[in-house]
């Protein structure tokens, strides 16, 4: 039971009755009506905008619309006053008769409540870590990851059919440089003392590769040259590295359905032309390449800006800045070129919208990759770009050093071994994606109201302790939630469980605007309200006794407060489940 989609309709239907009264044209548009929680709970149950968006088009004052309005929405029943503020917004009071049925719609529907269709279905791609394969991915790469699959689960959520992808770089010089290092490691296995060399991985995580390469070709790579053995033992190296990042990633519960290889964007199998090669035929018949000279930059340098004539995309036709070099001096593709054509398969799989998780770093690519998506799919698909800001890793208060493993770098794994994966995922979800993160190893893992993701798991946990403490009272207690839909919910007249039953109210329109506004860090901010308002309901019953959840000589009302109880510890088993977060029935 979405309750502000089901007011949304009200305040609709109002509208169209005094349409048919002539007081506002009839068949007003009203996309931009919402109806949402008060900013202050005094005001109300639910406030809507109405009368603000819709005056001018109603050819009437704000306030004016607003009176002819609350008087529809006053004669409905459930609401017990309706108030017009300011320039005219409104907002309701409802009388208590809708709370049973939104706590009754909890206890039937279990975790699917809030469940929506919105997405309706449609395809969506999600690409998030894609980190290159040439070592373990560190901590920075874990807050894509993270914000990626909370991402693409709150969408599958909200009735999106959400396809989780990863894109292996597995072209260019970044893994002919892990080759190199890995020959390394190969010379040391076969009894050589290697020094590292500026520019080449020094890591240990390749010292096993190494091994490998002997166990598959004993010495015969010594006697090749680097022509020759750099193939095999890149493709060697790849795997493993691969076979690495998925290892730690599943150390987050993360699993990708599709691992997309950038080498075969460039693959010419049999001499036929490649699918960039193919990309740039399509856009060459359409006029959108072309060989011509670049002005010199005005202001920053442009990395990919050479004073020569060259094949260039006419990015500005679709909202870039310059148009943009798809080959090098050399005759070779750009990772751009290689970047449209990656982007012009996903749209040839179904995909119209696309959504990319990349690092902060990465800002200045986003305008040039939404027009090439745009022109690439001839309009039909839109590209969503979100960046990741940094991670600063902190113990303390103080820097965390260099993991020894990595060579350079702290390790995803390391974090995740110290201090699990649920303070991971929650932490790395608790802010905004765009906005610096400070992770410090000691205080996630403090049993405190100052660490969210424990406040939250303790919340669950202390719902299922009641309910086990109910059990013990009461021999017949039901097990499930639905069976205490029929409660006398009614009772539930505090103000505590009110404000609890109020906030769970909140969580189908919480997903139905998180989701399209790609936040799933306003689901981590609403379970933590959710999970204050449970244990401060707790506390008062510790203060007033007739408050506590469990009054054994009021079978009535016990039940009445146990179906709250579910209802709450539903609602936070299922938030958790988006964010990839367990919800535990005990703290240990």
């Amino acid at each position: 039971m979405n309750l502000f989609a089901l007011f949304a309709d009200h305040v609709r239907d109002a509208l169209a009755a005094l349409g048919r009264e002539g007081v506002v044209p009839a068949g007003v548009d009203t996309a931009r009506v919402v109806v949402e929680p008060p900013r202050d709970a005094s005001h109300g149950d639910l406030s809507t905008n109405a009368a603000m968006v819709l005056a001018k088009e109603a050819g009437m004052k704000p306030r004016d619309l607003a009176e002819k309005l609350s008087a529809k929405l006053a004669a409905l029943p459930g609401v017990a006053k309706v108030d017009v503020a300011g320039p005219g917004f409104i907002n309701l009071t409802l009388d208590g008769s809708y709370w049973p049925q939104v706590l009754a719609a909890v206890l039937v529907q279990g975790r699917d409540y809030g469940r929506s269709q919105a997405g309706g279905g449609q395809p969506i791609n999600v690409e998030y870590v894609s980190a290159n394969p040439t070592g373990p991915m560190h901590v920075g790469h874990c807050r894509g990851a993270v914000f990626g699959d909370a991402l693409a689960n709150l969408l599958a959520f909200a009735g999106w059919k959400v396809t989780r992808e990863y894109y292996i770089n597995d072209a260019g010089a970044q893994v002919d440089v892990l080759a190199r290092s890995a020959y390394l490691r190969y010379r040391e296995a076969l009894g050589e003392t290697i020094t590292i060399p500026e520019g080449l991985y020094p890591g240990d995580y390749l010292v096993p590769v190494g091994k490998a390469l002997v166990t598959k070709y004993g010495r015969t790579l010594l006697d090749k040259p680097e022509e020759e053995w750099l193939p095999a033992v890149r493709a060697i190296a790849i795997d493993a590295m691969m076979a690495m990042i998925r290892t730690d990633l599943a150390a987050l519960n993360i699993h990708h359905e599709t691992f997309f290889s950038e080498r075969t964007l460039h693959a010419r199998p049999d001499g036929a032309p490649s699918i960039i090669d193919r990309l740039l035929e399509t856009l060459r018949a359409r006029d959108l390449v072309y060989e011509g000279r670049l002005a010199p930059p005005k202001g920053q340098p442009v990395e990919d800006w050479e004073d020569r004539e060259q094949t260039l995309f006419r990015a500005t036709q679709f909202g870039d800045d310059v148009d943009r070099p798809l080959m090098k001096s050399d005759g070779a593709y750009t990772y751009f070129a290689a970047d449209i054509a990656y982007h012009k398969d996903k749209f040839d799989r179904g995909f119209k919208r696309m959504i990319d998780i990349w690092g902060a770093d990465h800002g200045g690519y986003v305008k040039r990759m939404q027009a090439a998506v745009k022109a690439a799919s001839d309009g039909e698909a839109s590209l969503d770009v979100e960046l990741c800001q940094l991670v600063r890793l902190l113990r303390n208060g103080e820097p965390v050093k260099m993991s020894k493993r990595a060579g350079d770098f702290v390790t995803l794994r390391d974090v995740v071994d110290e201090v699990g994966r649920d303070a991971v995922r929650f932490m790395m979800i608790n802010r905004k994606n765009d906005a610096v993160l400070d992770f410090d190893l000691a205080k996630v893992i403090e049993q405190s109201r100052d660490n969210p993701v424990f406040y939250v798991q303790y919340a669950h946990a202390r719902a299922c302790s009641i309910l086990r403490n109910a059990a013990q009272a009461f021999a017949d207690l039901p097990t499930a939630p639905a069976d205490f839909a029929g409660a006398a919910l009614a009772r539930l007249d505090d103000e505590g469980e009110v404000g609890l039953a109020r906030l769970i109210a909140n969580y189908p329109r919480l997903i139905e605007q998180a989701a399209p506004a790609r936040e799933p860090h306003r689901l981590a901010f609403y379970l933590y309200d959710l999970a204050s308002a449970l244990h401060g309901q707790w506390n008062r019953g510790k203060d007033l006794p007739h408050l506590r959840f469990i009054i054994e000589d009021d079978r009535e009302l016990t039940y009445a407060r146990l179906a709250l109880v579910h209802a709450v510890a539903l609602i936070i088993a299922s938030g958790l489940s988006i964010l990839g977060v367990d919800a535990p029935e005990e703290m240990r």
